[in-house]
């Protein structure tokens, strides 16, 4: 059996308690040919209520470790986590695997009788979980937070 110990993770439990508010700009950014500039500001967007569905089954989780890279989940990345969605086949999910978190996208087997944490790294194998494990899917990660910027 793989272990799920490539990768750490620090838990935070997230606060809704006041708003956020943080100016958003009236126009979406084009990803392809530059469109003209916007000067202006149109409304405000609070991250908590963009970020959070269930507010007391939510957390931040901080990943550590390189099994996800592939997905753009990445070393230091924030994942918000909802655990009170009911995890489907193709969700990357936070597990408890034998005594050890890991962060991996969720693969049930077409027979029903187990499933897959796949990472997203061809340098780390599949986990196959089933009755013999000591297995939970702890949340389902909804949002990952991570710089466009290293910090200098």
């Amino acid at each position: 059996m793989s272990k799920a110990s490539d990768i750490r993770l620090t838990f935070h439990k997230a606060n809704t308690d006041s708003e956020l508010l943080i100016p958003l700009a009236q126009s979406s950014v084009r990803a392809g040919f530059p469109s003209p500039a916007q000067d202006y500001m149109g409304e405000e967007i609070d991250l908590n209520k963009l970020l959070v569905r269930h507010r007391e089954a939510t957390f931040y989780v901080r990943i550590s470790g390189e099994s996800m890279t592939d997905a753009g989940i990445l070393d230091g990345d924030l994942a918000v986590v909802d655990k009170e969605l009911e995890a489907r086949d193709g969700d990357f999910v936070i597990a408890y695997v034998d005594g050890e978190f890991t962060i991996k996208q969720f693969r049930m087997d077409e027979s029903g009788t187990f499933g897959w944490l796949q990472p997203w790294n061809n340098h780390f194998p599949p986990i196959r979980v089933d009755a013999s494990n000591d297995f939970i899917i702890w949340g389902v990660v909804t949002y990952v937070i991570h710089p466009a910027k290293k910090p200098q």
